[in-house]
């Protein structure tokens, strides 16, 4: 199975009207390093699609990027033993937006064509409307997670075209609920 995760607000803590712009400001998440390492565990490949209007904007540079990503890889190494296989950013302004920038399918498509998965091996986990649509034009199953926007797209109420939707409380629980899936003995 292919594990693709959005960044603000699933991995890291989302800044409504801001960005990260620096290693300092990215903040994890409870718990997202040692959920990242139990999928490594299971051998699922894990890999990042996550918009990055800041760079399209100018307010940095895709070196600075390039740094805010590697001290993320670097810190959930360090404190889980975890890794991340591939990251994938789009980053499109919104006035210049094409199919790689969410809710477009692009970065999802070129993560399964590297990993060789088909959308049936793929989920997605995300914490906006925009992860959903994305996932749902890809054809991967969706987890929306209640951190970062996920609490206020729940109760916006998801639109019909990208149900269904597993609900998550936070990253590790949406890795706990795949995990025990993977253990159930039902048949399905």
């Amino acid at each position: 199975m292919l594990i693709l995760l959005d960044r603000d607000g699933v991995l890291n803590q989302d800044y409504p009207d801001d960005y990260v712009k620096s290693p300092a400001e990215l903040i994890l998440l409870p718990g997202v390093g040692e959920a990242i390492a139990q999928l490594n565990a299971r051998g699922w490949p894990v890999a990042l699609c996550t918009n990055q209007a800041c760079v399209g904007k100018g307010i940095i540079d895709e070196a600075m990027l390039t740094r805010i990503h590697n001290d993320l890889r670097d810190r959930i190494a360090r404190d889980a033993g975890a890794h991340i296989d591939a990251i994938f950013f789009a980053p499109d302004p919104p006035w210049a937006v094409t199919d790689r920038r969410k809710p477009g399918p692009g970065m999802l498509r070129e993560a399964m064509r590297q990993f060789h998965a088909t959308p049936e091996q793929t989920v997605f986990i995300g914490d906006a409307v925009t992860d959903m649509q994305a996932a749902t034009a890809a054809g991967c199953r969706r987890i929306l997670v209640r951190t970062g926007k996920g609490k206020k797209t729940q109760a916006a109420g998801l639109p019909e075209a990208v149900l269904p939707v597993t609900i998550a409380e936070s990253l590790p629980d949406a890795v706990a609920r795949l995990l025990h899936e993977e253990t159930d003995e039902t048949i399905r």
